[in-house]
């Protein structure tokens, strides 16, 4: 990348490499599209991380409006976010076990065929995996506050693609359901799926799969906190996730800065 934009082309670089230089704007257009002018100072534009992104444009209208002062999300992660790798495991280790049949582990560090794994990347000193602190530090340089607090735990599920969050907010004004619903049904990016009967939520499969945009459901006012919301939000990651992301901002690019 750093080759490139020698050459004076404006790189917008998918890997994690560039994601933490001051220097270097990390974009999700739908959150802070402002920031893409900032390529001039490296000719660099970073990509965020997946499960980042489809969090943070479903979240964007409800902090313009009321403020977010915590961030409290579960992952649950799908394998292509490893590569195909990952999903070539979870296809042989299901093919053997329902043949009766010991397996091999070779790309996660437990069986992940019918099983949730609670590691994502490697561990830190703190605890907390680098995948999780990735949704810490990106949150907090996207929406330009550090006083965001965030807490992750993220989650590797054997569902091939679609990433899904269970999120719980704390804001700083309340806000009901109702509001938080109006909001995101109008906001850009985003899929309002919220009926409270059976099947009245997307899933990661059945609607985010193959689609561009984040799906909101389970919204409610969280019962333990008096200005506390609930979502389930779920987003394709090989779409919104990287490739889209990536498209979106080239797109605002060459319409207004180059």
């Amino acid at each position: 990348a750093p080759k490139a934009a020698a050459a004076g082309c404006v790189v917008v670089d998918n890997t994690s490499h560039f994601r933490y230089d001051d220097d270097i704007p990390l974009v999700v257009p739908e959150v802070n599209p402002e920031k893409i002018a900032d390529y001039k100072n490296r000719g660099i534009i970073a990509n965020p991380n997946c499960s980042t992104i489809q969090m943070l444009v479903a979240l964007k209208p409800i902090y313009d409006a009321v403020g977010i002062t915590r961030i409290n999300v579960c992952t649950y992660q799908a394998v292509s976010g490893t590569g195909k790798k990952g999903i070539e495991e979870v296809v042989k280790q299901t093919a053997k076990l329902l043949n009766g049949q010991p397996i091999e582990t070779n790309v996660y560090p437990k069986q992940i065929a019918f099983n949730v794994l609670p590691q994502i990347d490697v561990f830190m000193d703190n605890g907390y995996t680098k995948e999780e602190m990735k949704m810490v530090w990106e949150t907090q340089k996207i929406l330009g506050d550090q006083a965001v607090k965030v807490n992750a735990t993220a989650v590797r599920v054997p569902v091939f693609y679609g990433h899904s969050e269970a999120v719980h907010i704390e804001t700083r004004s309340k806000i009901d359901a109702k509001a938080v619903r109006a909001l995101l049904s109008n906001a850009p990016g985003v899929t309002v799926m919220d009926e409270r009967k059976n099947g009245g939520y997307p899933t990661a499969v059945t609607e985010s799969s193959g689609h561009d945009d984040v799906f909101v459901g389970r919204i409610r006012e969280d019962i333990s906190h008096p200005n506390g919301i609930d979502l389930w939000v779920v987003g394709d990651n090989v779409r919104k996730g990287a490739a889209l992301n990536s498209v979106q901002i080239a797109e605002i690019l060459v319409k207004n800065y180059i």
